[in-house]
């Protein structure tokens, strides 16, 4: 005889929030709180930016915005730090890394997702090894491996350990492994080369997935600061990490703290800006891809 539990049906004809789940509403609301709290930083920041010196040191903790709001701060700290130096050595850094970036990881992903050799798969697991390692880890041998080349303070110092990325290269794995082979065996029948394959079959379709990639290693390499510093000496080839350091130390010692966030808001500025103008297509490239 089947024993049938008296408060299964209870319980299961009760409200969601007396069953212990999360209800719409509430998750909702737990969603708002959240993006509240994260967005109190970027609200203190340009209530600081734009708030007039003379204010005083007191309500610069205040985030509650002036009634005479200025630019004088935004000025201040275009003038007093290098930014447009340290904008430019930060594209050059972010735009040479991904393009390097973007060869090596479509030929490994091409070759671990279509080619046949021994121990691809151990190679593989292997390759994606370096996702498991701190990247503190790597500094020294980094470091010792720029000082050997002679690409010690130079900006290709900064960009070489990152021409390879596993994380790309399981990336475009994934994704070459998803389209048909039927179109490859179109191509091969037409007398298509492995480049050519690659070139106008491959990367057309894997598209969402170098968006997805490119919005990782950019801001990634953008907001980098140990790596830089550990290679970067000379005062013209400071990244804008490092760059805003060295500005908040000198700032710092004026209590200018309007200028301090008007450095931070010009150096986060750009990618902000890009994002809010671009986030359907990013939304979209990253659902695409698969990243979560």
């Amino acid at each position: 005889m089947k024993v049938t539990n008296p408060f299964k049906r209870l319980f299961a004809d009760a409200p969601l929030a007396t069953r212990g789940e999360i209800t719409p509403k509430l998750g909702f609301a737990l969603v708002v709180l959240i993006a509240a709290i994260w967005l109190i930083p970027f609200l203190w920041m340009g209530v600081a930016t734009l708030r007039p010196p003379s204010d005083g040191i007191n309500l610069m903790a205040e985030l509650m915005p002036s009634f005479k709001p200025t630019l004088d701060n935004i000025r201040d700290a275009w003038e007093i730090g290098d930014f447009p130096r340290y904008f430019l050595n930060t594209t050059i850094i972010c735009t040479g890394i991904l393009l390097v970036q973007f060869v090596t990881v479509t030929l490994a992903g091409f070759a671990f997702a279509r080619l046949s050799f021994a121990g691809k798969t151990l190679i593989f697991y292997l390759f994606l090894m370096q996702l498991m390692l701190v990247p503190v880890l790597l500094i020294v041998p980094n470091l010792t491996l720029v000082a050997t080349l002679g690409l010690y303070d130079t900006l290709t110092g900064v960009m070489m350990p990152f021409f390879a990325s596993a994380f790309g290269t399981f990336l475009m794995r994934q994704a070459f492994e998803a389209i048909p082979t039927e179109l490859e065996d179109a191509a091969l029948i037409d007398g298509a080369s492995v480049f050519q394959r690659i070139r106008n079959i491959y990367v057309p379709l894997s598209l969402p997935s170098f968006s997805a990639f490119a919005i990782v290693s950019v801001t990634s390499h953008w907001n980098d600061f140990l790596w830089p510093l550990m290679v970067i000496n000379s005062p013209d080839k400071r990244p804008l990490t490092v760059g805003l350091s060295v500005f908040t130390k000198t700032a710092e010692g004026t209590q200018a703290w309007g200028t301090i966030a008007a450095g931070t808001l010009i150096v986060i500025a750009p990618l902000l800006v890009t994002f809010l103008i671009f986030q359907k297509r990013f939304i979209s490239s990253f659902v695409t891809s698969g990243i979560k």
